[in-house]
């Protein structure tokens, strides 16, 4: 009978630990490789679940002086000298504390009272509506649903079909031009604008390439 060499069971051992372990590490390093693919954020409009409002520290650091007084305090700012009044660009107005689509240049009329009028909102549930009786007279006021940020009042005076006019502050507003939206985050607002021929949306089909 042969005798088994003790030294060379153990190089054999050393070898083979030496090979799983390799071989656990790839697989490891495959595993985490996979989840990472797995939790990457998505890019298209993620911007529109993002909408918050911060802090009033920093949202004094964000604001000029009388955007702060009128989201926070229901200031008014001057008629007729105010970015928005006389604007005619296309676009989307949002909430100039988070971001939250408000209104739509679609929907903005010359109403003469030098605020910016609209005669509706995006949608019914980016906006709320409170009773105002302050200046001795009842006014219905309205504000951001997510930010709570004062934007102006509606009033039962405004054109066809909602007869409705929301008169709003500038200062409460951003605006976001039709050509920025998508890339903006707001690429869920763009069919309006695709119908009324004031947005052409990019051919990403490859049809018409040229060959080569």
């Amino acid at each position: 009978m042969k005798r088994v060499n003790p030294t060379a069971c153990l190089i054999v051992g050393i070898a083979l630990a030496a090979a799983v372990l390799a071989g656990c590490s790839r697989a490891e390093s495959q595993t985490a490789m996979t989840n990472q693919a797995v939790v990457a954020p998505p890019l298209t409009n993620a911007a529109m679940n993002q909408f918050q409002k911060l802090p009033a520290a920093e949202l004094k650091q964000k604001l000029t002086p009388m955007q702060f007084e009128v989201t926070q305090h229901a200031g008014t700012e001057p008629a007729f000298r105010n970015e928005f009044w006389d604007s005619h660009r296309p676009g989307i107005y949002v909430d100039i504390v988070s971001g939250e689509p408000l209104f739509s240049s679609l929907d903005k009329f010359d109403s003469g009272c030098g605020w910016p009028s609209f005669s509706r909102p995006l949608t019914s549930k980016e906006v709320v509506e409170h009773t105002d009786n302050s200046h001795g007279m009842e006014r219905t006021e309205v504000r951001s649903s997510v930010a709570d940020s004062h934007l102006g009042h509606v009033f039962n005076d405004g054109p066809g079909p909602t007869g409705l006019r929301y008169c709003i502050n500038s200062a409460s507003l951003r605006f976001v031009p039709v050509a920025e939206m998508e890339q903006a985050g707001y690429g869920a607002y763009l069919e309006p604008f695709i119908k009324a021929g004031l947005y052409k949306p990019k051919d990403t089909s490859g049809v018409g390439a040229s060959k080569r």
